[in-house]
């Protein structure tokens, strides 16, 4: 057992989830401090050959952290000290908002899964653009990708004005944009992957993001006719790629008691048990959209072999979140070093 993984068994996992995450986060904050990051990084950075060019941007690795874990803008260099090649910062909304009740994320260690309905808790995007600005000065650091998504206060009929306002906030500072429409944990959100208000909402949010590169989101639980027809929708609106996929409501194939999933009750699933049906949403995708769309992976993603799967599936990018808690602060490290032995 490696000295993170104990530190898990007898401490973390003993832990509220959230209040550990918090722990964690002011560790990685620490990390990031000038000085302390550059040390950190000449024992973590990833090989040169590990350099990947995507969304019209220079990439040290292809491998980096989704959207969820560094909510508010805050570890950004912390990450890039750790080896990340990017880090998607949000899910970011219009509107401050505290997210839905706690308890609201959960550990299902059996499956090193997740799940969670955290409900975009964030401080709003006009405090994501201060940090992200004043953590974009530095030379040295990680592609930053924003990941935006609908103000909870906000009706479903009024979210594009919402997106638009993150949007236009967001898009000067960020490398790239993520248009979230596929989190469970907001009512209604997931409606907006009908084409008929995605091709609006899409439209303007790329008018508003101007040359920064725009992606979207999508759900796995969509029949594979839609995930189809959003491929095509995002190619045909001039998107720059599309980012598959956000967590699951399913709960099939659990090694963890259903009893006790039931306990936890809503939220999205994600870690090791979404692994198959993100690879096939990617392989689906990948079929649809010209070679040189950017298609990010994400979901299920926990050791360099998958993350080598995902890329010789036809991703440009690959995402991991959930195997972070259980994998540790070398996770980043040992991928890339092990991407970078399979290139030699």
């Amino acid at each position: 057992m490696t000295p993170y993984g104990f530190l898990f068994q007898t401490v973390f996992v003993r832990m509220d989830p959230e209040r550990a995450h918090h722990l964690v986060m002011r560790v990685i904050r620490g990390l990031g401090l000038p000085g302390v990051s550059h040390a950190v990084r000449r024992f973590t950075g990833p090989a040169p050959e590990l350099r990947t060019q995507a969304l019209g941007l220079t990439f040290d690795s292809p491998f980096g952290v989704a959207a969820g874990f560094d909510k508010d803008a805050v570890a950004i260099h912390g990450l890039w000290a750790l080896g990340f090649g990017h880090d998607e910062i949000g899910t970011v909304t219009a509107i401050p908002q505290d997210g839905n009740p706690r308890p609201r994320l959960f550990r299902l260690v059996r499956d090193h899964a997740l799940i969670n309905r955290m409900g975009f808790n964030n401080r709003g995007a006009a405090a994501a653009v201060a940090r992200v600005t004043r953590a974009t000065r530095r030379a040295r650091r990680p592609i930053v990708g924003a990941n935006i998504g609908k103000s909870r206060v906000v009706d479903v009929t009024d979210a594009k004005a919402d997106y638009v306002a993150s949007a236009r906030l967001l898009a000067p500072v960020a490398d790239y944009l993520v248009v979230n429409v596929s989190s469970p944990n907001t009512p209604g959100l997931r409606g907006l992957q009908a084409a008929e208000t995605l091709r609006p909402l899409l439209e303007a949010v790329k008018d508003a993001a101007g040359a920064t590169p725009l992606v979207v989101k999508i759900a796995p639980d969509l029949p594979d006719e839609d995930i189809d027809a959003i491929a095509s929708l995002a190619v045909d609106v001039g998107l720059a790629g599309i980012s598959v996929t956000n967590t699951t409501i399913s709960r099939e194939g659990l090694l963890t008691p259903a009893a006790e999933v039931e306990a936890i009750g809503a939220g999205g699933l994600s870690g090791r048990p979404l692994k198959a049906r993100s690879l096939e949403v990617l392989r689906r995708v990948r079929a649809v959209v010209p070679a040189e769309f950017c298609v990010i992976s994400v979901g299920g993603v926990d050791t360099a072999s998958d993350v080598q799967e995902r890329l010789d599936a036809g991703a440009n990018l690959v995402q991991g979140y959930s195997a972070f808690i259980y994998r540790g602060p070398l996770w980043a490290r040992r991928i890339n070093r092990a991407l970078a032995r399979a290139r030699r």
